[in-house]
């Protein structure tokens, strides 16, 4: 399994009338947590873009459990509960504010080529990086 944490402070911008985050600005806060993990083993988003490959979103799923508010010092926590495999990779998240998780998410993403927007393998470089936190059985 890995994990990465990133931290993320509430803007007044992304709240609503009632003062909490507007409930669509947690997709961006994921992608900044899920952008952040795989360049902290070495990945680049920009880099895999460069080389032909996208990662677009297949489905977003959230569950919230409190809100957060203007000013709040968020931890958003990205695990890879699996090595990815085919041409598929599945993010878990979950947003912390102090010691209580405020929601859980996660998203499904399909590699595609940027040249013709068809499905391809992993890149090796991603099973390279994270076959080290998925020891085989």
């Amino acid at each position: 399994m890995y994990t990465a944490e990133t931290q993320i402070r509430v803007r007044y911008a992304e709240t609503d009338r009632m003062g909490y985050v507007y409930y669509g600005n947690y997709a961006a806060y994921f992608e900044s947590g899920r952008v952040e993990a795989l360049r902290a083993l070495g990945l680049s988003y920009r880099v895999m873009e460069e080389q032909g490959v996208m990662l677009p979103v297949l489905s977003f799923q959230i569950k919230y459990f409190k809100p957060a508010f203007f000013d709040d010092m968020l931890t958003i926590k990205t695990t890879l509960k699996e090595l990815p495999s085919g041409t598929r990779i599945h993010f878990h998240y979950e947003t912390w504010k102090n010691d209580v998780c405020i929601n859980q998410g996660e998203t499904s993403h399909v590699f595609v080529r940027t040249d013709n927007g068809r499905p391809c393998p992993i890149p090796e470089s991603v099973i390279e990086k994270l076959s080290a936190f998925f020891p085989k059985k």
